[in-house]
């Protein structure tokens, strides 16, 4: 038996409204992109530059864990040769309290290593925990906030003497082809997207089409527009 048109119709409406949704809330293109091992070698070489030799292979726990995630955030974490890459997104609003986030962040990320490789917190041998890097992605307005936040001067008066831990804030900037940089543009352009047609499909559709002339994530919005279109 043949579907029916209004069937047909009713299945592609929710098709198009679990897309909408999936574009508005925390799974968003920011996980969807860099769950991927491809753009997340992009992002560890805009921030290391200098390690050239590093493959896709060498990417490692490549996850999105959300349990301090809500509408404006978006948790990355993913190994790199030793190292510990810890990334929220921030999507509107400034706040320093993002410092907490990361500190409790690496303090569960580090917690789930220690229980995986089967090592005792306990005992007298010192445990082997990846060395961390943390980072916001910042895709409002930059005025002349800084590139580092550090938590004592933020919320001890400067006093570092027990506990210290600093944030990397990366801004993308305009026109650049580094994977934050265009980031960062498709975000802008999205949201100018949705502010003419709301959160509809001609808002994504608007949005792929502006950010593929100004090649801004290409082929990677190409992949996306075939489940759309």
């Amino acid at each position: 038996m043949e579907m029916g048109e209004s069937n047909k119709a009713a299945i592609q409406g929710q098709e198009f409204e679990n897309l909408r949704v999936k574009w508005a809330a925390k799974d968003s293109v920011f996980c969807d992109l860099f769950e991927k091992r491809k753009y997340a070698l992009q992002l560890y070489q805009t921030v290391h530059p200098e390690d050239t030799d590093v493959t896709e292979d060498d990417i490692g726990n490549v996850t999105i864990n959300n349990v301090f995630t809500d509408q404006e955030y978006n948790d990355l974490g993913m190994t790199v040769r030793g190292k510990l890459l810890l990334m929220l997104e921030c999507q509107s609003s400034w706040s320093m309290n993002i410092i907490i986030r990361l500190f409790l962040y690496l303090a569960h990320t580090w917690n789930e290593h220690i229980e995986a490789t089967r090592q005792n917190r306990y005992g007298s041998k010192k445990l082997d925990i990846p060395r961390p890097e943390l980072y916001m992605i910042f895709i409002g307005d930059r005025k002349k906030r800084p590139e580092w936040i550090n938590l004592s001067d933020e919320f001890f008066e400067g006093n570092h003497e027990f506990l210290e831990m600093k944030v990397r804030v990366l801004y993308g900037e305009q026109g650049k082809k580094d994977i934050v940089s265009q980031y960062v543009d498709f975000t802008k352009v999205y949201h100018e997207q949705v502010k003419r047609y709301g959160r509809t499909r001609e808002a994504v559709l608007e949005t792929i089409r502006v950010c593929k002339n100004q090649d801004v994530l290409r082929e990677y919005l190409a992949e996306r527009e075939k489940g759309i279109t």
